[in-house]
């Protein structure tokens, strides 16, 4: 359990946070070094299902964590393995493969699975509604977030 743990902590820079703010509109087959929860989760989509294309957004910056977190993920999961089956049962195969991730640091996973034809199709990702505020009922939130300042 620490080593997953260990891999789902990074230091927190606002220098960073303040200098890359889109940093999460790079090229999307591209993994960036300094993400290790989402290189895991690129290496081991692609590892397991062999897309033809492939986005992985981290959307923490639109959550109230601290900055530089890696929890909040949407991916676009294009496949020719999706073809014949259900939309429930392509969640399950990117579930399975991001067991360890999503029993560990990653909050939240938002999936597009797509059959190569359905993209062909439709070639678009969803965008993630806005933060609702799920944490206003926890007073808690400033000491967490002024914590991963520190």
């Amino acid at each position: 359990m620490l080593p997953s743990v260990l891999r789902c902590a990074r230091p927190v820079s606002t220098a960073l946070a303040f200098s890359r703010p889109l940093a999460h509109f790079r090229p999307h087959m591209d993994p960036d070094p300094s993400r290790p929860v989402e290189r895991a989760i690129r290496t081991k989509l692609t590892g397991s299902l062999k897309p033809e294309h492939l986005e992985v957004h981290n959307e923490s910056h639109m959550h109230a964590v601290p900055p530089g977190s890696e929890s909040h993920f949407r991916v676009l999961v294009v496949s020719p393995q999706f073809e014949g089956l259900s939309l429930i049962q392509r969640h399950r195969l990117v579930n399975e493969a991001l067991r360890e991730e999503l029993s560990s640091c990653v909050h939240a996973l938002a999936i597009q699975a797509k059959t190569p034809q359905q993209w062909g199709s439709n070639p678009s990702l969803a965008k993630s509604p806005a933060c609702m505020g799920g944490s206003r009922g926890d007073h808690t939130v400033e000491e967490k977030l002024k914590a991963g300042r520190e």
